[in-house]
């Protein structure tokens, strides 16, 4: 059960990547809910639709991310990694974050996503 939905964790993140919205929602159960905590959630195929339609619009450049662990048990996957995404004036900005996928039915029925933004890495010296 686990590698399947860690496969389809695979796809999504690959449509999202590309700007495929209907791939990711392809997957997708139609009472979903995805929760990016902290700022908003919104339930339903046809509202997460509206909602990333609206994001895409003010901003038509795809997040870019890599995913660098997938883990999980049953029907939770968790993937983690590095994002660059603009805001809404154009600035890039770097962040990491975790989304935590629950599923049912071979369907995604839930999508918590913890998004931290982050500094650039400085680099630091010690005073001797």
């Amino acid at each position: 059960m686990f590698e399947k939905n860690k496969e389809i964790v695979g796809k999504v993140n690959a449509s999202l990547l590309a700007g495929d919205y209907e791939g990711f929602l392809s997957f997708c159960a139609e009472d979903v809910r995805w929760t990016i905590v902290g700022e908003k959630s919104v339930q339903g195929k046809d509202n997460i639709r509206q909602w990333m339609d609206q994001m895409a619009a003010e901003n038509p450049e795809p997040p870019k991310f890599t995913v660098d662990n997938t883990f999980g048990e049953g029907e939770s996957v968790a993937a983690t990694g590095n994002m660059s995404m603009k805001d809404k004036d154009g600035k890039e900005g770097q962040y990491s974050f975790c989304d935590v996928y629950l599923f049912r039915d071979d369907k995604i029925i839930e999508l918590n996503s913890y998004v931290v933004k982050t500094e650039a890495k400085h680099k630091t010296t010690s005073g001797a």
